[in-house]
């Protein structure tokens, strides 16, 4: 139940639920480059073995890490939210605590008016990452959807309401490394979540006490 207040609502906003990334080190288009990306660990370095990387161009490399931090992000709260979703059943205080089993059935379970709330409160958050980041529409190109803005580094949508943004460059990599590699945990992770539970109906909570 928690996980569809936890997920739903923040989904959209995922994208601002972390330290904020800045141009610190790339404050411009050229300057972006798959040698300077950080989230190259050892012992795989830049782990890219499809060559997407070595066949992008900078506006396509750029989007490739603006996909993945956003997915990252959403893919650490709804990790969260199967935890918490399952754990609060029958206690929460939300919709008289009625919403219960493993928590990809939570959503299917919300009453009537809801979806619609959830789903604009998803637009809200994703119309100001896409007036942040993205060109207008109308100013670019039609063989170029997508497009980012020539300044903005990926991910970084100015929210950082804790300060936690490292002034040092070398400090910032090191934080957003490790928001990427949480990320990137947790897409496999919530993506294992979502496939064990459509196959045995059971909530992940329950697989840990069996």
């Amino acid at each position: 139940m928690m996980k569809l207040a936890l997920i739903s609502a923040l989904a959209g906003s995922a994208a601002a639920f972390a330290p904020a990334q800045t141009g610190a080190r790339s404050t411009s288009l050229n300057a972006f480059s798959a040698e300077d990306l950080p989230g190259a660990l050892a012992p795989m370095g830049f782990f890219d073995p499809l060559g997407f990387a070595e066949k992008a161009d900078e506006a396509t490399l750029k989007r490739y890490r603006e996909a993945e931090v956003t997915h990252g992000r959403v893919a650490m709260l709804a990790v969260i939210g199967f935890f918490v979703g399952e754990a609060v059943e029958g206690s929460s205080f939300l919709f008289d605590a009625s919403i219960s089993g493993p928590a990809i059935s939570h959503p299917g379970q919300v009453p009537g008016g809801w979806d619609a709330l959830i789903i604009a409160g998803i637009g809200f958050a994703e119309l100001q990452r896409a007036k942040t980041g993205f060109v207008d529409p109308s100013e670019t190109a039609f063989d170029q959807p997508g497009a980012l803005n020539v300044d903005y580094y990926p991910g970084d949508i100015g929210f950082d309401p804790l300060g936690l943004k490292p002034e040092d460059p070398e400090e910032l990599d090191i934080m957003i490394t490790k928001e990427l590699q949480n990320g990137r945990l947790a897409m496999l992770a919530a993506a294992g979540f979502l496939a064990q539970e459509a196959v045995d109906g059971k909530g992940i909570l329950e697989h840990f006490s069996s």
